[in-house]
C-alpha cells in the first residue's frame, strides 16, 4: 500500500502528553498503606504534574506510579529520608524558591506522621513556599476507626522506646492520659510492650491491628493481661498498630484522698496541696480543695 503524500512543509513531530498545571509550592501526598487502589484522585493528578518529585524511598514510588499509569517523564525523582534530609533539602528548598512544584510522598500513608519529612515541610514554609496538604491513607486513624475504642479523644505516640527501662517509665507516662492511645510498635517487640503494660495495667482494653488494608489484615483485641499471654504476640509480622484504652475510673477511698493531703500539707500550702493531689489522683479540684480547707479546720 503507498502512503499517502504528505503536504509541502509538513514534518513528523512526537506524539505529547498534556498534563494540568498545578500550583507551585510542596504538595503532601499522602500513598496507601496497602491497597493500592486507596490512592486518591487529587494525588494522582499531583504525582502526574509536580514538576519535581521526592520520595522516602524512590524505589516505592515508581512502582505506585507504575501501577496508576504515571510516567515519570524525565522529571527529578530524588529520594528523601531520615539518613539524607540535611543533604537533599537544599536542592528541594531551592527549586521551591524558583517557583517549581515538589511532589513529597512517605514510604506509606500521610507523610509527616513518624516519618522525616516534618523538617522539610518547616523550611519550605521558612523560604515562603506554601505547603499543600493531599489527605488520604493513614494507619494510625484505620486503626482507631476499626478499633472499638472512644474516638472522641486521642493521642498518637509514635514509636515507644526501644529499651526495657525507658519503655517502662515512658508507658507509665502517657498510661494515665485520659485518651485512647496509639503508637505504632515493631512486630518483633509487640509482646514486650504487651507483658510491660500487663504489669503496670493489666485490665486495660488493647487492640493489635496489623497489616491493614493488605492480603492479612488482622484485629486482634483483648486486656492487656490477656495479650501478653496470646502466643500469637511472639510470631506478629507486617505493620502494626497498637490502641490503648484509656483509663478507667477509680474509685478513691477517703482515707487515700486525707493521707494524700495531710502528706502535701505538711510542705505546701492548701491550695497547692489540693491541687498536686486532684491532678495525681484524677480528681476534680473543687473537691480535693473542699475537702483540703475541712481537714486543715479539723487539725
Amino acid at each position: 500500500m503507498e502512503r499517502s503524500a504528505q503536504p509541502e512543509g509538513a514534518r513528523p513531530i512526537a506524539a505529547r502528553i498534556e498534563v494540568a498545571r498545578i500550583d507551585p509550592g510542596l504538595h503532601l501526598v499522602a500513598t496507601p498503606i496497602g491497597a493500592a487502589r486507596d490512592i486518591t484522585l487529587r494525588a494522582l493528578d499531583v504525582l502526574n504534574s509536580a514538576d519535581i518529585l521526592a520520595a522516602e524511598d524512590t524505589r516505592v514510588l515508581r512502582h505506585l506510579m507504575e501501577i496508576h499509569g504515571i510516567p515519570l517523564r524525565g522529571r527529578r525523582l530524588i529520594a528523601y529520608h531520615d539518613h539524607n534530609g540535611a543533604r537533599a533539602r537544599p536542592a528541594l528548598i531551592g527549586a521551591l524558591k524558583e517557583g517549581a512544584s515538589v511532589a513529597y510522598c512517605s514510604d506509606a500513608g500521610t507523610p509527616l506522621v513518624a516519618d522525616p519529612g516534618y523538617r522539610l515541610a518547616l523550611d519550605a514554609t521558612e523560604a515562603g513556599a506554601r505547603v499543600h496538604a493531599l489527605p488520604g491513607p493513614s494507619a494510625a486513624l484505620a486503626a482507631l476507626s476499626l478499633s472499638g475504642l472512644p474516638s472522641d479523644r486521642f493521642l498518637f505516640l509514635g514509636f515507644p522506646p526501644s529499651t526495657e527501662a525507658a519503655r517502662r517509665t515512658w508507658l507509665r507516662t502517657w498510661l494515665a492520659t485520659d485518651a485512647t492511645l496509639i503508637l505504632y510498635e515493631s512486630p518483633r517487640r509487640v509482646s514486650r510492650t504487651l507483658a510491660e503494660l500487663a504489669l503496670q495495667d493489666p485490665d486495660r482494653a488493647i487492640v493489635i491491628a496489623r497489616e491493614l488494608t493488605k492480603k492479612f489484615e488482622e484485629v486482634i483485641r483483648g486486656t492487656a493481661s490477656d495479650l501478653s499471654q496470646d502466643p500469637r504476640m511472639d510470631s506478629l509480622k507486617g505493620e502494626v498498630v497498637m490502641l490503648i484504652d484509656r483509663p478507667g475510673e477509680v474509685e478513691i477511698s477517703e482515707e487515700t484522698l486525707d493521707d494524700a493531703l495531710r502528706d502535701r500539707m505538711g510542705r505546701m500550702s492548701v491550695k497547692d496541696a489540693a491541687k498536686e493531689v486532684a491532678d495525681s489522683l484524677g480528681m476534680a479540684k473543687r473537691d480535693v480543695y473542699q475537702r483540703a480547707l475541712a481537714l486543715s479546720r479539723d487539725e
